[in-house]
């Protein structure tokens, strides 16, 4: 026998177990890699209309996200409800795409609101929710131009003929990174001043939100519990219900 086949035969054999390990391990990056897929968010996804029932939009950020399926139930069978499918967010993101929202259908009523992100500050090179003490930061919207673009968004969406409820902003708590506490009732009071000079009707959510803050709203954040989102919801429905009984 040639003094070399044992070493050959082991160096086979380590060739071997390198080949298994090698492959075992890339099997286990593929299982890795593979993600989840995550099922479609309900509120995003468009509905069908129940024929003769009204037509209604909500916009709005993530706070409206939060009551949207819950105003659908409150309204069944007596409006149907859409919403864009997205976060709506400040009011140069609505300036950018309000004809896409709006489309080319008619709408009853029309339920909106900016305002959260427009008053959050924003920091060097647009980094978000930005510490508001820092000499360096901003807010995204400063409420003069946040003036302006209501006046603009109002404008647009009178064109549609529907009936137009503009929803203020819930409150700022103690805590909320990126947010101070009093900016929303400053939002709010420019944003009256808007309707009141468009006579468009006003559902005073933060007046609502305000006295129940502890209960229906998460520690230190301007986003509400499941349940807390389904308090508002009832109240939005009302607004909404009532402006249907009043065309």
């Amino acid at each position: 026998m040639s003094s070399f086949q044992p070493v050959v035969r082991w160096l086979t054999v380590v060739s071997l177990v390198l080949s298994v390990a090698i492959t075992a391990a890339d099997d286990k990056k593929k299982t890795k890699a593979t993600p989840k897929k995550k099922a479609p968010n309900p509120v995003m996804q468009p509905i069908e209309d129940v024929a003769g029932l009204p037509r209604v939009l909500l916009i709005g950020d993530s706070i409206s996200i939060g009551y949207t399926l819950a105003v659908r139930d409150e309204l069944k069978g007596k409006a149907n409800v859409h919403r864009p499918p997205t976060n709506c967010g400040p009011t140069i993101t609505g300036i950018a795409h309000i004809d896409s929202w709006l489309g080319d259908k008619k709408w009853d009523v029309i339920h909106f609101n900016w305002g959260l992100h427009d008053l959050k500050y924003m920091g060097p090179e647009g980094s978000n929710l930005a510490d508001p003490k820092d000499a360096t930061s901003h807010q995204q919207v400063p409420v003069d131009e946040y003036e302006k673009n209501l006046q603009a968004l109002v404008a647009r969406m009178k064109k549609t003929g529907a009936t137009l409820i503009w929803c203020s902003t819930t409150p700022v708590p103690e805590g909320s990174a990126g947010r101070v506490v009093g900016d929303a009732a400053r939002y709010n009071e420019v944003a009256a001043k808007v309707m009141r000079e468009n006579d468009v009707a006003i559902d005073d959510l933060y007046s609502f939100a305000k006295p129940q803050l502890a209960e229906i709203q998460l520690k230190a954040n301007v986003h509400f519990s499941p349940e807390g989102s389904k308090i508002l919801a009832k109240q939005v429905a009302k607004s909404i219900a009532s402006a249907l009984e009043a065309k």
